[in-house]
């Protein structure tokens, strides 16, 4: 099934305009979501109840409300936050160039794809291979549904992608953390190290990892829906208390599982034998000859 856009875009680069079309990068398949439902097994519905008069109230009679202290609203009317409201822009500016790996994943949102629109092949080509050589990312900006965002342009393989980032006030600095400075010895360094490399692969292979918990789901469902009860297992009880380990004596073990699973995995498929029919002494192989 081919991808549909879900927006025509002009990417601003200079005084050059390239028109693209917009196209989700991700699909929100993985979680599976449950019905709130009666023991009778009917679906409940929600209501919003007034807790000063504990009474009902209707859609109509809702207004939208920003508390600046405790129980202390101001009320907005819809007209005056749609006043409020990012104008959406049908354009990503381009503000500035940086190296892809200044910036943090960390600040990474929604993902998409642009293509080049009618008439943008020839500045789409030669605005992703720039990109490509210079080893830089664009940054600009991009307003839609009423909110402006910064986004990250950065090339993959043929085509782009449009990083939505996060504003720096979304972002938690790990300075918050109180994180306590560990001395790692030399012998130590060279275990964990030694792990890594068994460990290392070329490139990240995401289809190398499955989403277990959603098959485990889809697959209770199913025995549900045959009408199949479904067993639950005792969960596992876990001792009180961190457990002290010898880091030295667990990282020996981590190397002596991996180096056993990497020479288990390769070691050659045994074939195997071919069959012989004796006849006396002499043996003879019994694969028929071909005809000439």
């Amino acid at each position: 099934m081919a991808a549909r856009s879900i927006a025509s875009l002009t990417v601003s680069f200079g005084l050059v305009a390239i028109p693209v079309k917009l196209y989700s990068a991700t699909q929100s398949s993985g979680a599976i979501s449950f019905n709130l439902l009666h023991t009778c097994g009917s679906r409940v519905k929600q209501q919003y109840v007034c807790i000063r008069e504990n009474v009902v109230v209707p859609r109509e009679q809702m207004v939208k409300g920003y508390e600046f202290a405790k129980d202390q609203y101001v009320m907005f009317e819809p007209e005056e936050l749609k006043a409020l409201e990012e104008a959406g822009s049908k354009s990503i500016d381009i503000t500035e160039f940086v190296p892809a790996h200044t910036v943090d994943p960390v600040y990474f949102d929604r993902a998409y794809y642009l293509a080049p629109d009618k008439g943008g092949s020839k500045p789409y080509s030669l605005f992703t291979e720039a990109l490509r050589q210079s080893k830089l990312c664009a940054l600009g900006r991009w307003a839609t549904r009423g909110k402006q965002y910064v986004v990250m342009l950065r090339p993959v393989e043929d085509g782009l992608v449009m990083q939505q980032l996060l504003y720096a006030s979304e972002v938690r600095p790990i300075s918050e953390l109180e994180i306590p400075h560990a001395e790692v010895k030399d012998a130590e360094l060279k275990l964990a190290m030694q792990l890594i490399e068994q460990q290392s692969r070329k490139a990240f292979d995401p289809t190398a990892y499955k989403d277990e918990v959603r098959e485990r789901i889809e697959a209770a469902v199913q025995r549900k829906v045959e009408g199949e009860e479904i067993a639950i297992a005792e969960a596992p009880t876990e001792a009180a208390g961190a457990k002290v380990i010898d880091l030295m004596a667990a990282l020996r073990a981590s190397l002596e599982k991996t180096s056993g699973k990497a020479a288990e995995a390769e070691k050659p498929a045994r074939t195997a034998p071919k069959r012989v029919a004796a006849t006396g002494d002499k043996k003879r192989d019994t694969k028929p000859r071909k005809r000439a």
